[in-house]
């Protein structure tokens, strides 16, 4: 008896996120275009819906993630030896990172003069609707209830409660593990939903850059290229830079291999401009290059709602020396140096959210320059945003693979087998051919 013949299986090939990612960025700037061009208003709204809902989606899942996700993360350092050593260790090279960044971004401010020659005078500045300043900083870390932090998107106060919690929990001991598990359960749920929401990354990259293109245009952007380009070329040169040198010096690892295994996060951050929505995604990217578990579980979340390098040291070093040109005011090295202070000491105002808003007007009034300048800012900030919070994920991830290879307890063999592919729950569109 013959055997039946089979019918061979079809070939298949699966669409990697970051190829949908481009496609989006490409539809965008084409729908983005076609709007401007051919004033095509139902188009313009279309975009302007898609993007502000994936935003939303994202911030829908904020306020109860970062409670949750610094809640364990603090309760996590039990399972880790050295846990005080790690936890100041952390921070000791966030404050590196971020005063090599800021010393990067008024470099090149200094050398580029981003606020001459623009056209701009005060008179095209406005206030921000939300301001920053020292005292609102420092008293607005604690809360005035247990509820409006949440609804109000207060993600400092929202940290400060759940540290307390975490340092309460410790203290209990036993007497807290029901509540822990309890934490424990709802942020993997939380998780789970926001992954959710990052599979609709690609559609969400078509509003959000069709927007930026259809309301600005391309002459926006070239009134403020100086500026745009010393934004992008102050990340890059962080993010492809500083951080390479790092590993390869003080971690003694592959930059190549982290660039691998971490790209996931940053270009997922490139486009949601959200350094707590890619929080779980950073996570699992920096688990996958060798950090324990226990310690990426603290070192990330701390790092997604205080560790800015984009948002907090280069771009208002640079805002600073573009806004002071305008108003035609002089800066000098007391300047500077409070510049710095403000990068290092008050990037936990960023909120780890889209736009930086806050920690710009912190710096601005520390120096004394105009709040109006803030509004010379606000028509670009978008696109400057993205590559802002695609550095502060790099530099979140960083961080934790150079005090782990320090240490001595970043699993090597991981890290050389980390690569690009998708992570577990990573969306991957299978075509038939």
């Amino acid at each position: 008896m013959s055997a039946t013949p089979q019918a061979p299986a079809k070939a298949s090939f699966k669409f990697p996120f970051w190829a949908q990612i481009i496609t989006g960025l490409v539809l965008g700037v084409l729908f983005g275009w076609l709007a401007k061009s051919q004033d095509i208003s139902w188009l313009k709204t279309t975009l302007e819906q898609v993007g502000d809902t994936f935003v939303q989606l994202l911030k829908l899942a904020v306020a109860p993630l970062v409670f949750f996700a610094i809640l364990v993360s603090i309760t996590n350092l039990r399972k880790v030896n050295n846990a005080a050593r790690l936890a100041s260790r952390t921070l000791l090279w966030f404050m590196i990172t971020s005063l090599i960044a800021v010393g990067i971004g008024l470099a090149i401010g200094l050398l580029t003069n981003p606020g001459a020659g623009t056209g701009l005078t005060p008179q095209d500045g406005k206030l921000p609707k939300k301001t920053g300043s020292w005292i609102d900083f420092l008293t607005g870390i604690v809360p005035t209830d247990v509820v409006t932090p949440f609804t109000e998107l207060n993600v400092l106060q929202i940290v400060f409660m759940a540290a307390v919690a975490g340092i309460a929990a410790l203290q209990l001991g036993a007497k807290a593990q029901p509540v822990l598990s309890l934490a424990e359960s709802v942020l993997e749920l939380l998780q789970k939903a926001l992954w959710w929401v990052i599979r609709l990354a690609p559609i969400g990259t078509v509003g959000l850059i069709g927007t930026a293109i259809a309301t600005y245009g391309w002459d926006l952007i070239g009134k403020y290229a100086t500026f745009t380009a010393d934004v992008y070329v102050g990340s890059a040169l962080v993010m492809f830079g500083v951080y390479p040198l790092l590993l390869a010096t003080v971690a003694k690892v592959s930059p190549v291999q982290f660039f691998k295994g971490a790209w996931p996060a940053i270009q997922l951050a490139f486009v949601s401009r959200s350094s707590v929505g890619t929080m779980p995604v950073t996570q699992k990217v920096t688990e996958r290059l060798g950090v324990p578990k226990e310690y990426a579980s603290f070192a990330v979340p701390f790092g997604a709602t205080t560790k800015m390098d984009g948002c907090a040291a280069i771009y208002p070093a640079l805002a600073a020396i573009f806004i002071a040109q305008i108003f035609d005011v002089q800066l000098g090295i007391k300047e500077y140096v409070l510049i710095a202070f403000v990068s290092v000491i008050g990037s936990a105002a960023t909120a780890g959210l889209t736009g930086a808003t806050v920690m710009l007007t912190l710096t601005l009034s520390t120096l004394g320059l105009p709040l109006e300048g803030v509004g010379l800012l606000m028509a670009i900030d978008p696109i400057l945003d993205m590559m802002r919070t695609a550095t502060n994920v790099a530099g979140q991830a960083v961080v934790p693979v150079i005090v782990s290879a320090r240490e001595g307890i970043l699993d090597k063999e991981a890290y050389g087998a980390a690569s690009s592919s998708p992570l577990d729950e990573r969306p991957a569109v299978a075509v038939a051919a």
